[in-house]
């Protein structure tokens, strides 16, 4: 039985040349402008790099080539955008769609080359998103702590304050990379008061077996009248359920989480109860939310670029660039509100991808036919 395949508009000649203008367009302008940050990027952290004595393998291994992904990423949309407006209104400004739509090519049909090259940057970008670039975060902040001084307690807040497990909650001051901390605090709620709390100072904590040890340390009671009762003990060594990853600044830890990872600490802290669950949930949904974006502004750039205009192609990338800083500005706005508990994540994160695609749609069907 034959099958069939008329949702498939085969790939000719034309859609191979349009999607090669496409994709080098966009790998071109990726490389000059990463070429372009390097330069200014190793101009600005020459001194610490001097200071420090990095060494230029390391310099170039551990974080340039881990720090280009993120950024490459971070920019894809941009860069897609600006690909699509300068190759699609060169096109049209040398006639060449009108020759297109005028031999029978549909507008919807022109646009088949256009999300295949979206779909592949799309493709590329969700990938970056999910697992390499949690990686390269990685080793990218390990070289930065060693070699710019200013990063190297950056990584903790001086005061930490976490919930274990409803009505538990854990408190510490001065952590450190070295797995000390000045003072610790484990306290246990009942209702709204402090029952019982454990509490030591210059203790250490073994990453791998989760236990914190001190010198000394004091248990303190508190009865249902109100009254305190102090308990002096020696030689702490207790175990705390708390990973030494949930210490670090919550975006700093999400960022470097692959996304089977990210998936497995957002339900272990639902389950502790929390109150960082939104920036996670920020974090995971718009690993998925900037990739889609790619069709979004593919769509707004072909529609927008594809009539020839007085102003020429100047015209069309500056119309198109203030779009694509609105969108950009736009997920800022929305990320904010999202972490903030404003409006929920799931529709502040992708709310940005639903206006710009009521745009993509408006400016398609105005588009030449």
């Amino acid at each position: 039985m034959k099958r069939n395949m008329s949702w498939w508009p085969g790939f000719k000649t034309l859609d191979r040349y349009i999607l090669s203008k496409f994709l080098k367009t966009y790998i071109f302008a990726i490389a000059m402008i990463t070429v372009i940050l390097v330069v200014f990027d190793y101009a600005e952290r020459v001194d610490d790099f001097t200071a420090t004595k990095a060494p230029m393998s390391a310099i170039i291994l551990d974080y340039y080539v881990n720090f280009i992904p993120d950024f490459i990423n971070q920019f894809s949309g941009l860069f897609t955008f600006i690909s699509v407006i300068f190759f699609t209104s060169k096109m049209a400004y040398q006639t060449e769609i009108i020759a297109m739509l005028s031999g029978g090519m549909s507008f919807r049909r022109l646009m088949w080359p256009y999300f295949l090259g979206a779909f592949a940057i799309m493709a590329l970008s969700l990938s970056l998103n999910l697992w390499v670039i949690p990686t390269s975060q990685i080793k990218c902040e390990e070289f930065r702590r060693q070699y710019f001084p200013k990063k190297k307690n950056e990584q903790f807040d001086r005061h930490i304050y976490r919930q274990m497990s409803p009505g538990e909650f854990f408190y510490v001051r001065g952590y450190n990379r070295s797995n000390s901390a000045s003072y610790m605090v484990l306290e246990r709620y009942e209702g709204t008061r402090v029952a019982e709390s454990l509490e030591a100072s210059s203790v250490k904590v073994d990453p791998k077996t989760r236990h914190w040890t001190a010198e000394r340390y004091i248990i303190r009671r508190i009865d249902s009248l109100g009254v305190e009762h102090f308990e002096q003990h020696r030689d702490l060594d207790t175990l705390i359920d708390i990973d030494i990853r949930e210490l670090g600044k919550v975006d700093n830890v999400v960022s470097t989480m692959k996304i089977e990872e990210l998936n497995g600490f957002i339900e272990q802290q639902r389950a502790k109860g929390s109150d960082s669950i939104n920036i996670m949930e920020v974090e995971r949904h718009c690993r998925y939310a900037y990739p889609f974006a790619t069709f979004i502004l593919t769509l707004i750039g072909v529609s927008l670029s594809s009539r020839k205009v007085r102003g020429g192609t100047g015209l069309h990338i500056g119309i198109g660039i203030t779009l694509c800083f609105s969108y950009i500005m736009f997920n800022r706005v929305f990320e904010e509100f999202a972490k903030s508990g404003s409006l929920p994540v799931i529709l502040a994160v992708w709310m940005p991808n639903i206006i710009f695609a009521i745009i993509g749609i408006y400016l398609y069907r105005k588009a030449p036919k």
